[in-house]
């Protein structure tokens, strides 16, 4: 049985859904961004127990088909992003061979169900990863720039002033950092 959860983003989610599987003592053979493998059903009761521990903190199991595709899209993106995987292909085709549809209609549902396009949610989650590696002030622009896929410091540095109306530089020095949760940005 596969379960999608909602507003899982980080790995500390999938070690909040491990947690309360083990309170209702449920052996999940996996569990991944948005998602809960298991080897037996669920009964019902069960499964609303689940759901409203879920809700407790911030998740929510999925049911509908079209929104289980958006939330793995969000989760291969981020998986991406967090993790500076290089890809051979761009997004669209990285997308395709994972969820095994065609872009056009993996486009066309997300941009219809969350109001923004993917390749802007790309770049948000994108500044975001910036703005958190600007906050740690371990790498320079240059080296953020690279580990993100970024065509030059110049590209980064004007997507981030068209996404947050400050430069990478002013973000830096701000006394409070305003950071949005993964799960926040749509």
């Amino acid at each position: 049985m596969i379960l999608y959860i909602k507003n899982m983003v980080c790995n500390r989610c999938i070690l909040a859904v491990e947690e309360i599987l083990k309170e209702i003592r449920i052996q999940p053979v996996s569990i991944d961004l948005g998602e809960v493998i298991l080897t037996d059903e669920m009964s019902k009761e069960v499964k609303q127990i689940f759901n409203a521990k879920l809700n407790k903190i911030g998740f929510e199991l999925i049911s509908d088909s079209n929104q289980k595709i958006i939330e793995k899209i969000k989760a291969l993106v981020i998986s991406q992003i967090q993790e500076y995987k290089k890809q051979s292909s761009n997004y669209s085709e990285f997308l395709s061979e994972n969820l095994n549809k065609d872009y056009s209609y993996l486009s066309k549902l997300f941009s219809s169900t969350t109001g923004i396009t993917i390749e802007h949610y790309v770049i948000l989650q994108k500044i975001e990863k910036v703005k958190e590696l600007l906050s740690y002030d371990e790498l320079n622009l240059s080296e953020i720039s690279y580990k993100l896929g970024y065509s030059s410091v110049a590209h980064l540095s004007a997507q981030f002033k068209k996404i947050t109306s400050i430069t990478p530089s002013q973000f830096k020095v701000q006394k409070i950092k305003k950071r949005k949760g993964l799960d926040k940005i749509i």
